[in-house]
């Protein structure tokens, strides 16, 4: 059967995946500024832009994104008059976190007056936890019109994820694990990461399933004195990690750390793995599985997706 023609705007990088995974890549016309995977919507026009300098230290940058949400305003810019040009009929956006990326309020403002023809279909991903983020796969195969292709590729990544927690469960030991989500100020790992940290036969120590992410002091930290900690900061690649990274070994408290003290401290690609609740998830449990079971699972995303600090 032939999949429905759309003309599909995400502005959310895991919306782009999901719908680049249930076969509507070139159906898309518009992205955010965020939306980089695969690499080929990179050519695609974007249609959002942050309001605060994304090159900015850590500290910086949660200092302007705390004063702008404070004054109730947005922290993305849309291009409202490019999206009307492009004619959509399907948007993918959020309400999860009005933080991380464009959210339904910016969506709803930016269509408020649409003129002529049939307002675009808004479909709203609210991933807060690992069931969510499935779901919301379903969701928008069902929104594009392909709901039995949503099913059947939502129960393909439940079973390599099944897998991938019965191997690791048969490993043995719950490493106590520390995933840290923001660097200055210190932000554990919530929603999903508690969850994946349980599949990958690991202890999670801060941070509730289906959760915002806590915010946490070094002194927490140190107390918990966890075996592995997995740096993971939100929107941050590798390299801009190990940039931010001197804010946390300069603490005094950091060379005590028993993670510190026997190499097991790890740095990820967060922006593409673990902060993106998309088809991707199931890298991201491999990478925690490859973390925290190394005698186990091969090292197939080392150098990519993580590497020893």
């Amino acid at each position: 059967m032939e999949s429905p023609r759309h003309r599909i705007v995400s502005l959310l990088p895991s919306a782009t995946e999901i719908v680049c995974a249930l076969g509507f890549a070139d159906q898309l016309v518009g992205r955010s500024h965020e939306c980089d995977y695969p690499p080929d919507v990179k050519a695609l026009p974007a249609l959002t832009a942050p309001k605060f300098d994304p090159q900015g230290s850590s500290a910086a940058i949660d200092e302007t994104v705390k004063r702008i949400v404070a004054e109730a305003l947005s922290v993305y810019r849309v291009d409202t008059q490019q999206l009307r040009a492009l004619q959509p009929d399907v948007i993918v956006t959020q309400s999860q976190c009005e933080v991380c990326a464009v959210s339904m309020r910016d969506v709803e403002e930016a269509v408020a007056e649409w003129i002529g023809g049939t307002p675009p279909k808004i479909i709203s991903l609210a991933q807060y936890n690992l069931g969510d983020v499935l779901n919301d796969i379903g969701r928008v195969a069902m929104g594009l019109g392909v709901g039995s292709r949503g099913i059947e590729y939502v129960t393909t990544l439940s079973r390599r994820m099944s897998e991938l927690e019965a191997r690791a469960k048969s490993c043995g030991g719950r490493p106590r694990v520390a995933c840290i989500e923001w660097i200055d100020p210190l932000m554990a790992a919530g929603n999903w990461m508690p969850e994946l940290v349980a599949m990958a036969g690991g202890e999670n120590l801060f941070g509730a399933a289906g959760a915002h992410a806590p915010w946490i002091k070094f002194d927490d930290l140190a107390a918990a004195d966890p075996e592995t900690i997995l740096l993971m900061p939100c929107g941050y690649d590798i390299a801009r990690t190990l940039q931010e990274l001197p804010r946390l070994t300069g603490n005094p408290l950091w060379a005590r750390l028993r993670a510190v003290r026997e190499g097991k401290v790890f740095v990820t690609d967060g922006n593409q793995f673990f902060n993106r609740p998309g088809p991707r998830i199931v890298e991201s449990l491999e990478i925690l599985c490859e973390i925290l079971h190394p005698e186990a699972f091969a090292p197939a995303h080392r150098g990519a997706g993580w590497r020893e600090l």
